[in-house]
């Protein structure tokens, strides 16, 4: 009698703490939930814990347990429960006018900047059919690399105001995801005519990183540190159209087709001259002064070019005619 007794008590023992665990993984779920719909990804076997502890250990009614929980959370995480209330909005471009405004949106990234701190994984431009916007992926997000030319929804991110100009940051609480659209950008096709006055630092025979393409500075990438690299051909430069500077950057293909230098005679000309700078001299003896009809797709800061071609002939009449052409 007392073994079928002791059988009996255990049985309802093991259903109890079944029917516990099956509580503590539903409010569990319940709490990551509310995080996850606001963009906020949480650790569910930490919650997981605290809530046993709490109202296991402690007593705490259910309800205490998931505000308390909750707390702790938003305390971690350095958010609001303004933040926590409502899921970021996908929004256009245009719609982002001001400062800490969290939002969701869909993008292509347009251009990839060269970092200029090692708090900042990558900053650049990003883009959709309303407008432009910068954006700076932090170090610390932990978040993975983007690439030029394809399309993400960057999911609750920030907006900041940084030297007049909006932007958006993205950091621990955002996620980035890759979509298969192809978000179409306004026209942002500029024609210069002008001559090219300076090329500046960090043009000529350059190394990028193999990693994430960044331009490295003796074998060292501001992202990774000592790494491999490979060669790359560029010029970033500034036309003067006689009215307004321009800074461009030349790709390879672009030096090639004027100066006939493209990466494969560079590299030839830094072994015979044991010095790479020699690559950017001789550039700059080709194009610096010369004048130029330029075409391309206009960035914050550079002017990134898809067709130059040399002014030839009668110059004042060229640049007369088509400087009459662009203002017409």
């Amino acid at each position: 009698m007392e073994k079928l007794i002791d059988l009996h008590v255990h049985r309802v023992l093991v259903v109890d703490v079944n029917k516990v665990d099956e509580r503590i993984s539903q409010l569990t779920n319940q709490i990551v939930e509310r995080f996850r719909k606001s963009g906020f990804d949480v650790d569910a076997k930490e919650i997981s814990k605290r809530l046993k502890l709490l109202i296991l250990e402690f007593k705490v009614p259910e309800s205490e347990a998931i505000r308390t929980v909750t707390n702790y959370l938003m305390k971690e995480l350095d958010i609001s429960r303004e933040q926590l209330a409502r899921e970021s909005p996908l929004v256009k471009i245009e719609e982002i006018t001001r400062p800490n405004q969290w939002v969701s949106l869909k993008a292509k990234v347009i251009q990839l900047w060269d970092a200029s701190s090692p708090n900042v994984s990558q900053v650049g431009l990003i883009g959709d059919e309303t407008g432009i916007i910068k954006f700076v992926i932090w170090a610390k997000s932990g978040k993975g690399e983007v690439e030029e030319g394809k399309s993400y929804l960057f999911k609750n991110v920030v907006s900041d105001s940084f030297g007049g100009r909006m932007q958006i940051n993205i950091n621990r609480n955002s996620d980035i995801v890759e979509i298969d659209e192809d978000i179409q950008l306004p026209p942002r096709e500029l024609e210069v005519v002008g001559a090219l006055i300076a090329i500046q630092q960090n043009s000529g025979l350059i190394q990028r990183c193999k990693e994430c393409n960044r331009p490295m500075t003796k074998g060292i990438c501001p992202t990774h540190g000592k790494t491999t690299g490979y060669d790359d051909l560029r010029i970033k430069g500034v036309i003067d159209d006689g009215e307004n500077f321009y800074e461009i950057i030349l790709n390879e293909e672009n030096i090639k087709q004027l100066t006939g230098i493209g990466l494969e005679e560079a590299k030839k000309i830094a072994e015979e001259n044991l010095d790479r700078n020699a690559v950017l001299s001789e550039l700059k003896n080709k194009l610096l002064g010369k004048y130029f009809r330029i075409v391309g797709t206009r960035g914050e800061r550079y002017l990134i070019v898809k067709e130059v071609e040399f002014l030839k002939g009668n110059l004042k009449e060229q640049v007369d005619e088509l400087l009459s052409i662009i203002g017409g």
